[in-house]
């Protein structure tokens, strides 16, 4: 499964996930992934998904297609590639997600405890936490567990819980501003969507279901 997340001027703005087939890229609303801009063609790339391997293609001559700063005519994708499109870019990642240091997983021993008697009870969609800035922009948490805890004590803690209705998210620590989609998040449980941003330790990570 291909993720790939559109940036313009470093702001996310774009995110989908496409399991198998050939992506369309350009800026004509016929394309699986529409990027309205006239640096971009209407017929612009291709990425071609076979087996385990994802194959990028420029399919205009008249428009670059500029992998990882690099011009090519044809490539091979790998996780965390970046994709320049005029004044876009475009971050590739696939399901062989990258567990961030940004984003540190802090499990208790109690939560680690908990995981195990009811991991099996449990049938939610896996979820994951794509990081939407600083130098770890674009890598992937996994969340695997029932209960997973994110932030560093004094600068604000949060834990994500999964439930059988969905992924929920509270507040452990308050230390610094805690937000959802630029809303202060503070005592609430709030259900996660996907594409729903939070900011924790004035880091950003965008939610999205498996």
């Amino acid at each position: 499964m291909a993720k790939l997340t559109v940036f313009f001027k470093n702001k996310a703005i774009h995110s989908s996930l496409f399991e198998h087939g050939i992506i369309h890229i350009g800026r004509d609303e016929t394309n699986d992934l529409t990027i309205d801009s006239l640096a971009v063609a209407p017929a612009h790339a291709a990425i071609v998904i076979r087996d385990s391997e994802y194959i990028i293609k420029q399919l205009n001559d008249e428009f670059p297609l500029i992998i990882n700063g690099k011009p090519v005519k044809a490539c091979n994708l790998s996780n965390n590639d970046i994709i320049s499109l005029g004044k876009h870019e475009i971050i590739f990642n696939t399901t062989e997600f990258v567990e961030s240091s940004q984003a540190e997983n802090l499990i208790d021993e109690d939560v680690k405890l908990l995981n195990r008697e009811i991991d099996n009870e449990i049938h939610t969609p896996a979820a994951n936490l794509q990081i939407m800035n600083g130098n770890n922009i674009g890598k992937i948490l996994q969340l695997k567990k029932s209960m997973t805890r994110l932030g560093h004590n004094g600068s604000g803690v949060i834990a994500i819980s999964r439930r059988k209705d969905g992924y929920f998210v509270s507040v452990l620590e308050n230390s610094g501003t805690i937000t959802v989609n630029n809303e202060p998040l503070n005592d609430k449980s709030l259900k996660l969507n996907t594409n729903d941003v939070l900011v924790v330790d004035n880091t950003s990570l965008q939610f999205f279901l498996n």
